[in-house]
């Protein structure tokens, strides 16, 4: 089993009343351990097949499930083959019902927990998770008790939090060992956020309407003696880490999204206490969300790419986007409109400091073809590549292109709104298989502009980074 697909990721769910618009969000980076991670963006169908099963290339494990798939979104891996990662990593998507699932945010258990329930390598893991769950789930709710149910038959192979979503809740679930787990609705009016670390605190076994968990999970921690606190049943205290590591690589982004979202708070971005639920000082946006996973501890010291801090500073902890974000989604649920045009996938292909969301109904028959066009050398021609040479480019004199990617992500950000608000409006007059022809044509419009605006941007940008050569002199204009 390889299991070093994805060492880090940031997760940040939003309750409806605590969203400006109403709108259940969940979202989160996918970050590869390496700077290349070639993604597409596709359209798993809906099917009948008896005696279904799901093997993993990575794990081995196989996984019965139910005759019936319902249709979804996938962002899976474009080249399984490449550097022993064979599984198919499909991430995140929404189905034909509007649940949404984003799968994983890698977790780890402490070492007192996984000598007793140890991870099982021929177990499930990340990159199975999403083709087992989102096809065959009928709420958020149901998407928990179906992975637990699997967990606890198959086992885990890895430490991973599972983000699910329907029209009315946000759940949270956390696999830190081999069959052992808990799951966290988000209140309405809060928000949380996960950065690799094992996130959910107190749970209320008494309140089966907010919690979910593992059977036996009480026995099996009195048995073992693992709950260090005198009282209660604190999940991230019993089952997590609180390591010099947490606080150099994942303390510090909940510090950060707190920090944007509760700036009257103060807190220590290497606190071993910040909560993982939160509500915020004012309702959230799409665009706020955006702006937590694009961001690198934007206007502190610790920018990397900032002016403001010494190089101690700026290199001292992990920041949020990174040059191996592989994608980031934005899995909207939005009140008030047909169920039909409810649902979106906002989609950012690369580092998302430096590239765009761009909003993708999922009510669709196809995906938009140059997002899940195979190329396995880099080319203009896919979208995965196009995003990351601009990424590159922007970084590579970030002072002196800044200006012209920041024009140009606020361009993209306006027509991402402009185009859900005039495809909504077009689509209310639709139906059934009318409204999905509609709305698969309109995504491959709204990637077709995208795609042209990035192009745009990216020969801008290598004109001018011509004039930046070394080998130049201050030449007579008369010679």
């Amino acid at each position: 089993m390889n299991n070093t697909h994805h060492q880090a990721c940031t997760t940040v769910l939003v309750g409806k009343k605590a969203s400006v618009d109403g709108s259940v969000i969940i979202a989160r980076n996918e970050d590869f351990h390496e700077a290349i991670s070639v993604k597409l963006f596709t359209l798993m169908p809906a099917s009948e097949v008896k005696n279904r099963t799901y093997t993993s290339k990575n794990t081995g494990v196989t996984v019965a499930l139910p005759e019936k798939a319902l249709r979804c979104t996938s962002v899976p891996q474009a080249f399984q083959q490449l550097k022993g990662e064979e599984g198919e990593y499909g991430e995140a998507g929404i189905n034909e019902k509007n649940i949404a699932v984003s799968s994983t945010e890698s977790v780890y258990g402490n070492p007192r927990v996984l000598a007793y329930d140890p991870l099982v390598p021929d177990g499930i893991g990340e990159d199975a998770i999403h083709n087992i769950v989102a096809p065959f789930i009928n709420s958020a709710r149901d998407g928990v008790a179906f992975l637990g149910k699997l967990i606890a038959q198959y086992g885990s192979a890895e430490g991973n939090g599972i983000l699910f979503a329907d029209a009315d809740e946000a759940w949270y679930m956390e696999i830190p060992c081999g069959h052992y787990w808990v799951a966290q609705r988000i209140p309405d009016d809060c928000y949380a956020v996960a950065p690799n670390q094992v996130s959910i605190e107190k749970i209320d076994f008494s309140n089966e309407h907010d919690f979910m968990w593992a059977d036996g999970i009480q026995a099996f921690v009195e048995a073992h003696k693992l709950n260090p606190d005198r009282e209660g049943f604190n999940f991230r205290h019993i089952f997590g880490t609180s390591t010099e590591k947490d606080r150099v690589y994942n303390t510090p982004r909940a510090w950060f999204a707190q920090k944007y979202l509760n700036p009257e708070i103060e807190q220590s971005p290497v606190s071993n206490d910040i909560p993982f639920i939160r509500k915020a000082s004012r309702l959230i946006s799409v665009e706020d969300v955006q702006y937590i996973l694009s961001s690198h501890y934007n206007e502190t010291v610790y920018d990397p790419i900032g002016t403001a801090g010494t190089d101690y500073e700026k290199t001292r902890f992990r920041g949020i986007s990174l040059s191996r974000t592989a994608e980031s989604h934005i899995l909207q649920l939005r009140p008030d409109v047909p169920e039909g045009i409810a649902a979106i996938q906002w989609l950012a292909f690369g580092t998302t400091a430096f590239t765009p969301y761009v909003p993708f109904f999922t009510n669709v028959n196809d995906t938009p073809k140059i997002y899940k066009k195979k190329t396995a050398t880099v080319s203009l021609e896919n979208a995965y590549w196009l995003f990351k040479i601009l990424g590159f480019l922007t970084e590579s004199r970030y002072q002196t292109f800044r200006e012209a990617n920041t024009t140009y992500l606020h361009e993209m950000q306006t027509y991402g709104f402009k185009r859900v608000h005039e495809i909504t409006e077009a689509g209310k007059s639709l139906t059934g298989e009318q409204l999905t022809d509609f709305l698969t044509a309109e995504n491959e419009k709204t990637a077709a502009y995208v795609i042209k605006k990035t192009k745009d941007l990216i020969a801008q940008l290598m004109l001018e980074s011509f004039n930046y050569s070394k080998l130049s002199f201050k030449m007579d204009k008369n010679l």
